[in-house]
């Protein structure tokens, strides 16, 4: 709306701009002369006030409503004025200049700072439609006459329904066949698939891994696990008080002082005993100088290009509000599965038996499993192409079913597999791979063993690996002098492991996802100024209740909608910046509220007259002029942010 409303205001004022006596006076030219040219600025400057300054006078009518006259009742007030003078002058029951180029110009600059204000703001309902689209439309139910597929909102508690392998889950339920390995990290936060079997129970959203399940409903609809974190979501956008915006706190100073020495003006040249007309002009000149051209796109301007450094530094501002409260952090809470970690399974340790390196065994461990479709096994293929590792193809592959799987090379018998392989071979472990494998279960990890020729030879610890980013992130944090956190769905063990690998101050963990905004909130209660960085659904919550929701960019879509700012590359390094752009920001946000209206110190005792005495007395025109000024001044001090860099 504001768009449309400033193109077609600003082609309306250019005619008016071209054909005002003042401006072809000032500027030396003389516009085409025609019948009813001199009415061109009064038609078309009625045409922009009815247009464009409408919905100016409908906001500043709420404002007063509320009791809370703040910049939409100045830009109405200084517009109103300028329109009903403009007009007494112009039907000439007033000897004076009009002020029609000054009206459109005034609501042409403002529409152009509401629309750069308004493509800043966060619109909150995003977060609960990338949450929706996690539900399937449809689901397969079992019935009598066999498989059918019904829309979802048709299922009830009892009925039975089929999830083939990679369907998302249309219920939350409990299987009744089937076994699968559930992927249900968008929902709890934990990075290993969760081994799922009939009597288990599953939720909503969730992803089905190879086996096919047969589901009993126990909830739908509303009453599903993801719709409680939707409401959360909801809850948390609504609650959160709006951050009362700086230009408004100095448009409500600058209206009372306006009225205030509008009125003031009045009847003290009245009581000098002026004539009527020149103490109305003088009126007018006052309510124009105070008029905020400049505050309209004091705080808009500072916005779009502290908006614009941040997308250069790999900062996304979905909502300007979490770029203000950013500079007064001092607490930062991470994620752990997908923020401070990959997300992935990696081997993050070996023990080895003999003398062979750990390189040429994890040479042989990636032979195996690149055959294998587990996640474990993916992990550990994809750390040996980390290492730029090559290996032979394997011959006889074969899985072993919930144990592991084995193969032959270059002659030998080989097996990979966990604890279950070791008692169903009856295969002892050698001290220091037992200890390796001891010390990986008190870190809630899992040891996967090398065998060949029914002898131990390795131990593989396996694990969500830490992002080579995050300890410099910490280090950076900590510099700054903000407390850090973290706040996972997983084992105690996991996250004290990489809080002590990365000198994390706090640990909360084994954290539902409903209650992570809680956890948030205990915090804030405290005092504290929090910022949360996550990555998927179950963070949305928490990044919605926090005073800063900072998103990992190649996270969900849901965490993306719920924070303020998005870290478009993934890298936790990037959120000291954050603070840094806050803090920047800030200060040209108050740097450019004095100047666009600390001029009105100087500026509204001239207009008012009281140096008349000394010849020194402003004309609505030069008042126009001198607001104008502070506009370009304050434009000129807003493009200086980006000659600092992050």
């Amino acid at each position: 709306m504001f768009r449309e409303k400033f193109w077609w205001s600003f082609w309306l004022t250019v005619p008016v701009v071209i054909w005002s006596p003042h401006i072809q006076s000032l500027l030396g030219f003389q516009a085409p002369d025609f019948p009813g040219s001199t009415w061109i600025p009064a038609i078309l400057s009625t045409l922009i006030f009815v247009y464009g300054g409408r919905v100016f006078l409908q906001s500043a009518w709420h404002e007063l409503q509320a009791k809370l006259p703040g910049m939409m009742t100045l830009i109405s007030l200084a517009i109103l004025v300028a329109f009903l003078f403009s007009w007494v002058v112009q039907l000439n029951w007033l000897d004076a200049q009009p002020l029609w180029w000054e009206l459109a110009s005034l609501i042409v600059i403002m529409l152009l700072g509401h629309w750069i204000e308004m493509r800043s703001i966060h619109q909150a309902q995003g977060a609960l439609q990338a949450l929706a689209k996690l539900l399937p439309d449809t689901a397969t139910k079992l019935t009598d006459k066999g498989e059918q597929d019904v829309p979802v909102a048709e299922l009830t508690e009892n009925d039975r329904v089929r999830v083939r392998p990679g369907e998302r889950l249309p219920v939350d339920g409990t299987i009744e066949n089937g076994e699968s390995d559930v992927n249900e990290s968008m929902i709890t936060g934990e990075s290993q698939p969760v081994k799922k079997s009939p009597g288990d129970t599953v939720i909503a959203g969730t992803v089905n891994g190879s086996g096919s399940l047969e589901i009993s409903v126990t909830h739908t609809g509303d009453n599903t696990q993801l719709s409680g974190i939707m409401r959360f979501v909801s809850e948390a956008q609504k609650s959160k008080s709006r951050a009362q915006h700086l230009a408004d706190r100095a448009a409500q100073w600058l209206t009372a002082v306006a009225i205030a020495s509008g009125v003031v003006t009045l009847i003290a040249w009245q009581w000098a005993g002026a004539s009527l007309d020149f103490s109305i002009i003088r009126v007018v000149t006052v309510l124009v100088i105070a008029c905020p051209h400049a505050l309209g796109l004091a705080v808009p301007l500072v916005v779009a290009i502290s908006t614009t450094m941040g997308a250069q530094h790999g900062l996304l501002i979905r909502d300007r509000r979490g770029l203000e409260e950013a500079r007064r952090l001092d607490t930062v809470v991470f994620d752990k599965t997908g923020t401070l970690t990959l997300g992935e399974f990696r081997v993050v340790d070996c023990t080895t038996r003999d003398t062979e390196s750990d390189e040429s065994l994890l040479k042989i461990a990636a032979a195996i499993e690149s055959e294998s479709e587990h996640p474990i096994a993916q992990g550990i293929v994809n750390t040996a192409k980390e290492r730029e590792l090559s290996w032979p193809k394997v011959e006889h592959f074969q899985a072993i079913s919930g144990q592991g799987v084995s193969a032959q090379l270059d002659g030998k018998s080989y097996q990979m597999g966990g604890n279950a392989l070791l008692k169903s071979e009856n295969i002892e472990l050698p001290k220091p791979l037992k200890d390796a494998a001891d010390q990986a279960s008190k870190n809630a990890q899992t040891a996967i063993f090398l065998i060949r020729d029914r002898q131990a030879i390795a131990t593989f610890i396996v694990a969500d690996a830490i992002r080579p980013e995050s300890r410099e992130a910490i280090e950076s944090l900590h510099q700054q002098g903000l407390n850090v956190a973290i706040l996972t769905g997983d084992a105690q063990a996991v996250a004290d492991s990489v809080a002590q690998q990365l000198g994390i101050d706090t640990v909360m963990a084994e954290v539902r996802p409903e209650d992570k905004a809680k956890q948030v909130e205990a915090l804030q209660a405290k005092g504290q100024r929090v910022a949360m960085v996550g990555d998927g659904v179950n963070d949305a919550p928490a990044l919605a209740t926090a005073d800063v929701g900072i998103a990992i960019g190649a996270g969900t879509d849901v965490a993306v909608e719920a924070g303020h700012i998005v870290l478009v590359r993934s890298d936790p390094r990037d959120i000291p910046k954050i603070t840094r752009l806050s803090q920047r920001t800030y200060r040209k946000m108050v740097q450019n509220l004095w100047w666009a209206a600390g001029y009105n110190i100087v500026a509204i005792p001239l207009a008012a007259g009281v140096l008349m005495k000394w010849d020194l007395l402003l004309s609505p025109a030069a008042g126009a002029i001198l607001m104008s000024m502070s506009t370009v001044i304050v434009a000129i001090n807003a493009q200086l942010m980006k000659r600092q860099p992050l």
